[in-house]
């Protein structure tokens, strides 16, 4: 089936055309219908498998659909939990409009508001926007979206996750009630099913494979190691095996940088990126990555879901996430639009109740490997064994930088987007 056979506007279809898609993905032939028909949607599929093209191109058919009735202002609003990903749906907008009358701005903190002012002064009908950016907006009256006829919701689980909920609601209060709004992700649990309730009408769920699944297309291994010898292990195989571009994740901003100094000092090119960095690093240091000049990048699960890069075959996970949903999306950072691709987790005897957890969510088990010189000190492990589990609140406790769960009421809870 070919992209003209969905019934998007002509201008469109040629330009799918000339960026080289032959045939839409099975997201693209459940979801773009739907969308055409103005459907509230729930969508899931995995990673890299063209989620944007399927809201963004029917989408971008209704914008070119009301500019003939002469229609102005944002009539799509995109909602990402984090700057990459909104630069990288605003990219993937603008590509499909190319050479369309179609004007797409982007705009999240930590980067100048008043560029972004004069962008959606020169006109704006795709508004890709974290909460954070798009309520300061809103508030200051800088913005109308009194036109809006569409709201996407991109990585809906992941901005609960980040606790965007309340800023959510108040963005909410100030759309048009009379509005399509779809739900896109690759992974769904019950607080996205709740929240579907009280935002979508009679919505349609789409789910073109199991639920919260790993790509088929991606290779996933599994070393038991040593917490100590992880980063060591992490130099001798990119250096042994020789792979260039590695994303590795890691649990926490401080231990990104501190990984990303340790494989420097082992000679490998290497950088790290996370919330606490400005804009403008975060920019460059992703610049250099997808240009070969950075071999190895250390990210935190801010990035998670915002990094594009195509052909990147090696993702390692240093740490395992607290969360077992990110596993799905930091390994899915590889393997993308059906490539093949290698997803590599570092497993300390600490960690295996995370890997028990993810094991659960995606219905696989994995068996951990050893590899010689770095096979875990069997009498650290029977004593980790001998010790009790943190509880549920004392990991959340840990991860939020307090001393105990009690704590939590006397600190803030720093976000970042």
């Amino acid at each position: 089936m070919s992209f003209a056979s969905l019934g998007l506007h002509p201008d469109i279809v040629q330009q799918v055309k000339t960026l080289g898609y032959s045939s839409p993905t099975p997201i693209q032939l459940a979801a773009i219908p739907a969308v055409l028909e103005q459907k509230d949607l729930m969508a899931g599929a995995q990673t890299g498998t063209g989620k944007t093209a399927a809201f963004a191109l029917p989408l971008l058919h209704h914008i070119l659909q009301t500019k003939d009735l002469g229609h102005k202002g944002i009539q799509v609003l995109v909602l990402t939990p984090t700057r990459e990903l909104a630069q990288q749906v605003h990219a993937s907008f603008v590509k499909y409009s190319e050479k369309l009358p179609i004007q797409s701005v982007v705009a999240y903190g930590g980067a100048s508001i008043n560029v972004q002012l004069d962008s959606l002064r020169k006109g704006c009908d795709v508004l890709v926007a974290t909460p954070g950016r798009l309520l300061e907006l809103i508030m200051k009256d800088l913005i109308d979206l009194s036109h809006l006829h569409a709201l996407v919701l991109d990585e809906a689980d992941r901005m609960l996750d980040m606790g965007f909920i309340i800023d959510i609601q108040r963005i909410l209060k100030k759309l048009p009630e009379a509005r399509q709004t779809l739900f896109f992700s690759a992974t769904f649990n019950d607080e996205i099913f709740a929240l579907s309730k009280t935002l979508l009408k009679d919505p349609q769920l789409i789910e073109v494979d199991s639920r919260n699944t790993t790509a088929t297309q991606v290779e996933q291994t599994i070393y038991a190691v040593d917490q100590d010898q992880k980063s060591a292990l992490l130099s001798f195989l990119i250096g042994s095996k020789n792979w260039q571009q590695v994303l590795i994740f890691t649990r926490t901003k401080q231990g990104a940088d501190e990984l990303a100094k340790e494989m420097q000092k082992d000679g490998i090119a290497t950088q790290s990126i996370h919330g606490d960095k400005s804009q403008g690093a975060r920019d460059r240091v992703l610049a250099d990555f997808k240009a070969g000049k950075v071999r190895a990048l250390v990210a935190t699960d801010v990035a998670a879901r915002g990094i594009d890069i195509e052909q990147l075959q090696y993702v390692v996970n240093h740490e395992l996430p607290y969360n077992a949903e990110d596993y799905i999306h930091r390994i899915g950072r590889t393997g993308r639009a059906g490539t093949s691709g290698l997803a590599v987790t570092l497993v300390s005897e600490k960690e295996r109740y995370l890997l028990t957890d993810i094991e659960k969510l995606v219905g696989e088990q994995f068996v951990p490997q050893w590899l010689q010189g770095f096979e875990p000190d069997l009498n650290k492990v029977m004593n980790t064994q001998k010790k009790r589990e943190p509880s549920k609140k004392e990991l959340r406790a840990k991860a939020l930088g307090l001393h105990s769960p009690k704590d939590k009421k006397s600190k803030k809870k720093r976000r970042f987007n």
